[in-house]
């Protein structure tokens, strides 16, 4: 049997979630590759899976052996990328993520630009709302906006994005202008579902920096930040976005930032790549590339608007 196959199979099948799911993405008979992860635990005298019809679960020695397959295999994937010239000239397919929005507004002239300048480099460019593993969908590197939990990545900062009130002066014009956080309870909001929906808004205190929570009754619920800019803009409600995703109508005055004085502190924004010893040109040669050009992108977001 080929052990490294096998490895590899083992890998993908936990990776998948199921023999089935894996047997799909490699093309792969189910049965071709049930025998092959057969013959590993055979070879190794001990199961490393155990199957039911709803689930995989690995055993203590399949947890162990995994691990040891995911270096293994990470070192072969390194010397092969070494040996194919990737650690001396920028070469090879670069597989990048960001934001939906984001990522099309910004990162993407980015990365054209790059294309460009390196004819010998080919992207990847995922662009979706959901932090994207980076070890296990084998992704290079990752903009990030918002605190970063994962002391195991490499960060690049590459500037900060408020998150704003607005509404259009439509809807202001016939009202009191909220002065107060609490005052929204008294206005028609729009908002943005997302995985772990809350029904309040968060501000902060200018004086204490102390949290203030105000829960909003959204008229309108919509399932990406555009169409919530968009809403706002026709007087639907009141909306809560990040800076970049408003700025244009703001400069347009489609719509107005209201309660900056109780905005939260900015999000940073970051590249990130997971450490794994020294770093492909390719890699080198984007972060170079992209993280000017993002930081001049945030500073403009952020310049005050022309009186």
């Amino acid at each position: 049997m080929d052990r490294f196959e096998a490895m590899s199979l083992l890998v993908a099948v936990t990776e998948r979630g199921s023999l089935s799911e894996a047997g799909r993405a490699l093309q792969m008979p189910l049965a071709t590759l049930s025998r092959k992860i057969s013959e590993l635990e055979a070879l190794l005298g001990t199961r490393l899976l155990i199957r039911t019809t709803r689930k995989l679960t690995l055993t203590d020695a399949g947890v162990t052996y995994l691990a040891a397959a995911r270096r293994i295999i990470e070192q072969v994937e390194e010397a092969e990328r070494e040996a194919a010239g990737e650690f001396t000239a920028p070469k090879g397919e670069l597989a990048v993520t960001a934001p939906m929005m984001f990522g099309r507004l910004h990162v993407l002239p980015v990365v054209a630009d790059f294309l460009a300048a390196f004819p010998e480099i080919s992207v990847r460019l995922i662009l979706a709302d959901r932090n994207v593993d980076l070890v296990d969908d084998r992704v290079d590197m990752a903009l990030r906006i918002g605190r970063l939990p994962d002391s195991s990545m490499v960060a690049t900062k590459v500037g900060t994005l408020r998150t704003v009130t607005c509404a259009a002066p439509s809807l202001l014009s016939g009202r009191s202008r909220p002065r107060r956080p609490g005052e929204l309870q008294n206005f028609p909001c729009v908002a943005v579902d997302t995985p772990m929906p809350s029904p309040s808004w968060r501000f902060r205190h200018p004086r204490s920096s102390a949290a203030l929570d105000v829960t909003v009754a959204p008229r309108l619920t919509v399932t990406n930040p555009e169409a919530a800019a968009q809403a706002a803009i026709c007087g639907v409600g009141v909306t809560r976005l990040l800076h970049y995703q408003v700025v244009d109508a703001v400069r347009r005055g489609d719509l107005e930032i209201i309660l900056d004085q109780y905005e939260l502190e900015p999000s940073p924004v970051h590249l990130v790549h997971a450490s794994r010893g020294q770093m492909p040109l390719k890699m080198r040669r984007f972060l170079d590339h992209a993280a000017p050009r993002l930081r001049r992108a945030l500073d403009e977001i952020a310049a005050p608007q022309p009186e």
